[in-house]
């Protein structure tokens, strides 16, 4: 066999001698492609370094070839010819001489998937044999491969190993009883501690809700102040989703639950019947607020900014080179190799995120993309250059005014991707969704300053959704208050916002006892008089966060201060977390007995609080992005018609069942009716 027609050179580049380079981690081996195989195959052997980046479907791939075509060798210092132990074999293989050789020998198939064992191969060391084991249990029960990441992943690995040898783990009955009961106390411990600091700062009901074109609808009840954000309930509120009075009656249950002198604001998305609930809210508890969502209103903003006809055309055009490259193994590898290894896509946490955030990814690969279809790699490999989609990526590619749209609209997405993020991790900041709502407008403004025509467009789609979807008197009194907008000379809107300002002290502030003196307090808080204007409060305004400044630094404004606090400790978003709409969907099925259902209740509480604290402990991480790549999405799948997702995972519920990002939190291995938790 000629050695340059080995499956294996696909992987591998040829140099000069008995070199070749790995194409997924560019390193260069000695000993030509059967060193290269054993570096794909990442077991050890012949003293290779295994590759870090190689496909795990590559690696299976290599690992087959060595179990069933490896040669067998002949020791030189034996006497008897006997059939010589290959240095390296998978688990379950044979040399391809001794299946032949035996007459009783089961078949090659047989002998490469053998029944899989407890203990791993005798040539796996110890920590070999461990990963394997963890493998085993992530394949088979169908576990994402993301809960590797998970913070909790290695504590229990950690714990385990601390317990040594002959450690016993949890039967089902004890995580079920025993542990579900402790765990599920310490979240409720931890509640307990944060609702001590509600007397101060205040609470805000987070109602998030799910609809479907079948007429179900959940609602999940979140409760969050400055320490922590908790969930509290789900609810199926299916049979009376458009009747206000059962509506208002469970609003005012869960207010109930946290105490009414408790709750500053209610956040509600538009797919609940809003208008109807706020009235009510603000007809019967005088003191709190009802509220929209801010996220929700950023999403569709770049939702209407996605369906500008030469915007839409921009996106449809990057998709046309993103499905060319993702739905070919080699024109990805090529790709990576051109980009560093850096994806070309990215996934929001909804269709119109992840549209504009993959145009950002793109023209930052922009010099790459292009290099990369005028380079010889791509142009003399006649698999993909002679393909209709090839001419026309290439056509895109050339096409200054699809990078000119491209660039305009990154950069009409951008000041409004940074709102989201803003509002979105789950901490306080309804201080200042006001100011950064004026500066995305205004950078629409500097940027279309030549373009009229442009800019009234995007403006006119940003003031209606503020008008209609956004504006509340809260965030106006929020950002009356916020100390970085109050003594910002360059801010010109605080004029704008007094009306609002003080219609928002009067509802707080409702007995005239209550307001004595708060004219003379305001007046000390805009002249920076007593405290506001020591030093240590000057040099805070834009460095604390406000309800932490008014905290330390408001005792010159006593009422004043009370009524700072509790607005400024507010956030102004529902997407605080990640959701499993299809674990709650379980818990409100019909087919679950009783102990069932206080089961899931119990998971599903315990779920959703953890990964709140996880997200309170990663501050870092981008609140409206996800690590992997969502394959099925309109960014890499070629099909005409995407697959429909399977699950009821979603994050904004006034968006329809098409902005749905399919690998929120399951893989595409879990169907509708994969029981969570086993229940």
């Amino acid at each position: 066999m000629v050695r340059e027609k080995d499956v294996c050179w696909e992987y591998a580049e040829k140099l000069d001698g008995n070199k070749v380079r790995c194409k997924f981690c560019f390193r260069v081996l000695n000993g030509g492609i059967s060193r290269l195989k054993h570096h794909l195959s990442r077991l050890p052997s012949k003293g290779v370094n295994p590759c870090s980046k190689v496909r795990d479907d590559v690696s299976d791939r290599v690992r087959s070839i060595i179990a069933l075509k490896e040669d067998v060798k002949e020791p030189s210092n034996s006497k008897k010819p006997k059939l010589a132990v290959p240095e390296t074999k998978p688990p379950g293989s044979i040399s391809a001489n001794k299946v032949f050789t035996s007459a009783d020998a089961s078949p090659p198939i047989t002998k490469v998937f053998s029944p899989v064992s407890p203990m791993g191969p005798s040539s796996l060391s110890n920590q070999e044999n461990a990963e394997r084991s963890i493998a085993l249990f992530f394949f088979e029960n169908k576990l994402d491969f993301g809960v590797a990441r998970s913070p909790s992943y290695q504590l229990m690995i950690d714990a385990v190993g601390k317990c040594g040898s002959g450690f016993i783990p949890p039967s089902a009955d004890m995580l079920r009883t025993t542990w579900l009961g402790k765990i599920k106390s310490e979240i409720s411990v931890q509640s307990k501690d944060t609702e001590k600091e509600w007397s101060t700062t205040g609470c805000t009901i987070i109602a998030d809700t799910w609809t479907d074109n079948k007429s179900r609808a959940f609602i999940n009840f979140l409760v969050s102040s400055p320490s922590r954000t908790f969930f509290h309930k789900s609810v199926d509120a299916s049979s009376y989703f458009r009747n206000i009075k059962c509506l208002t009656d469970l609003f005012d249950s869960v207010i109930q639950d946290f105490g009414p002198e408790n709750v500053v604001q209610i956040i509600m998305d538009s797919s609940l019947n809003y208008t109807g609930v706020a009235n009510h809210i603000i007809q019967n508890y005088g003191t709190i607020f009802a509220s929209p969502c801010a996220s929700q209103c950023m999403n569709l903003i770049l939702e209407e900014f996605s369906r500008v006809d030469w915007v839409n055309r921009c996106i449809l055009q990057a998709q046309t080179i993103s499905k060319f490259i993702y739905n070919s193994a080699m024109m990805l590898d090529l790709m990576k190799r051109f980009t560093g290894g850096q994806e070309l896509i990215r996934t929001g946490i909804t269709k119109s995120i992840s549209n504009f955030l993959s145009l950002q990814s793109i023209q930052k690969q922009k010099s790459k993309l292009k290099l990369m279809f005028n380079s010889p790699e791509y142009s003399m490999n006649s698999s993909y250059s002679n393909k209709p989609q090839s001419i026309s990526c290439v056509a895109i590619v050339e096409d200054n005014e699809f990078w000119r749209a491209l660039e305009e609209s990154v950069a009409i997405s951008e000041p409004f991707l940074k709102v989201l993020r803003e509002v979105s991790g789950g901490k306080p900041a309804v201080g200042s969704i006001y100011e950064l709502m004026t500066r995305a407008k205004e950078s629409i403004r500097t940027y279309f300053i030549m373009d009229e025509n442009k800019c009234k467009v995007f403006l006119d789609i940003v003031d209606r959704k503020w008008r209609d979807q956004l504006h509340s008197p809260l965030h106006s009194a929020a950002a009356f208050l916020n100390p970085s907008i109050q003594y910002n000379p360059e801010i010109k809107f605080l004029g704008s916002i007094k009306e609002d300002f003080f219609k928002v002290l009067e509802k707080l502030l409702p007995a005239p006892d209550m307001r004595r003196d708060i004219t003379n307090q305001i007046f000390t808080f805009t002249r920076a008089k007593g405290m506001f204007g020591c030093s240590l409060a000057m040099e805070a305004r834009e460095t604390v966060a406000p309800g932490l400044w008014w905290e330390q630094y408001g005792d010159s404004a006593p009422a004043l201060q009370r009524v700072a606090i509790r607005i400024l400790s507010q956030v102004c978003s529902t997407f605080t977390f990640e959701r499993n709409w299809s674990a709650f969907q379980q818990i409100h099925s019909e087919k679950r007995n009783k102990i069932d259902k206080e089961t899931m209740n119990d998971l599903i509480y315990i779920n959703s609080n953890l990964k709140l604290a996880r997200q309170m402990r990663s501050p870092e991480a981008d609140p409206i992005q996800f690590d992997d790549i969502d394959m099925t999405s309109e960014w890499a799948e070629e099909s005409e018609n995407p697959s429909p997702t399977q699950w009821l995972d979603r994050l904004s519920s006034a968006l329809d069942g098409n902005d749905l990002n399919t690998r929120q939190f399951n893989t595409s291995i879990f169907s509708a009716n994969d029981h969570i938790f086993g229940l």
